[in-house]
């Protein structure tokens, strides 16, 4: 009895999770872009956010962080990513907003700052080398 009783709450514990990590479908990526060349040569010169369309559920957001560093997400909001809402930059352009929900998403991390968001957008790797930025996962 012990043991059926332990086994019921083990069950229950491991599948009574909320959702947890990306809710954003993960699709294959592979986008390789020249640093120096449009659209991505802004972003070397510390210029906004760049949007990559074709790739990903939504397109893609290239951001270069304040640590220099090149960040990538999937444009698809994590709020009801069934409705493919793509993020855009907000007027600060240190956030991106879901136009649909009025979500907000940091740039630095791509974690909800503003409800009704409660997941990160999905991040994609990101390799630079002297000329290129690519974006895989």
């Amino acid at each position: 009895m012990r043991k059926l009783l332990l086994m019921i709450l083990v069950s229950i514990t491991c599948f009574s999770c909320g959702k947890s990590g990306d809710v954003v479908p993960s699709v294959p990526i592979n986008y390789t872009g020249q640093k120096f060349s449009p659209p991505l040569n802004k972003l070397s010169n510390g210029g906004p956010p760049q949007f990559i369309s074709g790739y990903g559920v939504a397109g893609l957001v290239i951001y270069k962080s304040i640590q220099g560093t090149y960040r990538a997400y999937d444009r698809c909001s994590s709020y009801q990513p069934e409705k493919k809402c793509a993020v855009n930059v907000d007027d600060t352009g240190l956030s991106l907003i879901d136009p649909c929900s009025g979500s907000k998403f940091s740039l630095e991390d791509g974690s909800p700052v503003k409800a009704p968001a409660t997941h990160s957008l999905r991040s994609y790797q990101v390799i630079e080398t002297q000329f290129t930025i690519q974006v895989l996962n």
